[in-house]
């Protein structure tokens, strides 16, 4: 039976999948990590006809222990309703969408996904849970519409007031069943340290709290899938994947891929200006020396202090990282010439999240000459950024029905400092 236990904990306690679900955060502060990876046979997921065939098959052998596989699969073929197609731009690059959700981005996997496993484990037995959400961008949103209208579940949003895009703020207020949305005066590492200072205040020990950002490992499981996805479309047996990268969530469910079988040469760390760690991967940084977030065009990204780098350097340690993985940092600058040049190179409209890890790759490929074909994932819909679509191409990007229903329903948002009692006033 695969456990889970804290990275802080040098004794490795392991507890149960669904307890590190439901807590989210462990009691030290640690994230949760498995205590072993399950080697599957590729052909689990070359065999699928689609992304919820990659997660009955996978999350079965996962979750075996934990659930049957007749509870486990209408669940996941509820959450991953919704299309990931591959896009081919040439020969050896690749563009896999993750975009196609109901939020129109790549949280949606891991969001509504999580919310249903939770509300699986809450039924049985008979709980509620107040679930604390730090969100740059898009988490907030897809966490909100994944866990809206859920039994037993309550969601408390937080997001850093005027660093988002106004259709990413529009999508955090509107207003949904159990869902309580706070524009933070201060920057995503407020929010997100305001988040883990509450797990373990002990005025609020009597609240049944829990997280849905990346530092849950329930969030982190589903997104491992859409690699194997990927993987499952190629030719190749071999490939490289290029990943925007903020919280680090994203590649960390990348690895776990990439040990459950499927060959990965090379991850690439697409950063924007926020910088750690392509600088720790470049040895200009050491370990957990984060910096103040630097505001950006693709905001969803902005992160100084990435909370999975505790579990990918937990897990893999420093050599295999450096070995492993390849970071660079794209300016503003940079990001809004890579969108327009892939628009002249293939038609394709990038959102600016995408196109970083788009200007990463065309660095990657430069600097080592791999012929690897890759994957760049495209992580939001261009529809969210019209404004940074527009600076770059001179054009707005087409409508989304799904953001255009936005703007008919009524909102709810509140302000709060970004400190801890600020939180707490709300939360008591």
């Amino acid at each position: 039976m695969i456990r889970y236990y804290s990275t802080r904990d040098p004794h490795k306690n392991p507890v149960r999948f669904e307890e590190a679900l439901l807590k989210g955060l462990a009691p030290d502060g640690g994230l949760y990590v498995p205590d072993q990876i399950p080697r599957l046979e590729p052909a689990l997921w070359q065999q699928a006809r689609s992304i919820a065939d990659v997660g009955v098959a996978v999350l079965g052998a996962w979750l075996k222990d934990e659930m049957p596989l007749a509870d486990l699969e209408p669940i996941l073929r509820e959450a991953l309703n919704f299309p990931c197609p591959l896009v081919k731009l040439s020969d050896d690059l690749y563009v896999l969408e993750l975009f196609h959700g109901p939020t129109l981005s790549f949280k949606d996997f891991g969001a509504r996904t999580m919310a249903r496993l939770m509300q699986y484990f809450l039924r049985k037995r008979g709980e509620r849970r107040i679930i604390l959400v730090a969100t740059s961008g898009d988490t907030g949103s897809a966490v909100a519409d994944g866990f809206a209208g859920q039994d037993n579940i309550e969601v408390v949003l937080l997001y850093p007031k005027g660093k988002v895009s106004a259709v990413q703020e529009r999508q955090l207020i509107t207003r949904r069943p159990g869902v309580r949305s706070f524009a933070v005066e201060g920057s995503f590492d407020d929010c997100q340290r305001m988040v883990k200072e509450a797990f373990v205040d002990p005025e609020l020990a009597h609240l049944p709290l829990s997280s849905a950002n990346s530092i849950n490992i329930g969030r982190l499981l589903p997104q491992a899938l859409y690699y194997l996805w990927a993987a499952r479309q190629l030719p190749a047996e071999r490939v490289n994947f290029c990943v925007p990268s903020g919280n680090l969530g994203n590649l960390m469910g990348g690895v776990l891929a990439a040990w459950m079988g499927q060959p990965v040469h090379k991850f690439i760390a697409a950063h924007n200006a926020n910088h750690f760690f392509p600088d720790f991967l470049q040895g200009k940084a050491e370990a957990y020396g984060f910096h103040p977030t630097i505001a950006t065009l693709s905001n969803a990204m902005d992160v100084g202090s990435p909370s999975n780098f505790e579990r990918l350097y937990t897990l893999l340690g420093a050599e295999k990282l450096r070995a492993w993985v390849w970071g660079t940092t794209v300016s503003n600058e940079a990001t809004l010439s890579r969108m327009k040049q892939t628009y002249d190179a293939y038609g394709y409209i990038a959102c600016p999240h995408t196109a970083v890890g788009l200007e990463a790759q065309a660095r990657y490929r430069e600097a080592t000459g791999d012929p690897t074909p890759l994957v760049s994932l495209a992580c939001a819909h261009p529809a969210k950024f019209p404004d940074a679509v527009s600076q770059a191409l001179g054009q707005e990007p087409p409508t989304e029905e799904a953001l255009q229903i936005l703007y008919s329903r009524p909102t709810q948002v509140e302000t709060i400092g970004p400190t801890l009692a600020a939180l707490k006033a709300h939360l008591l």
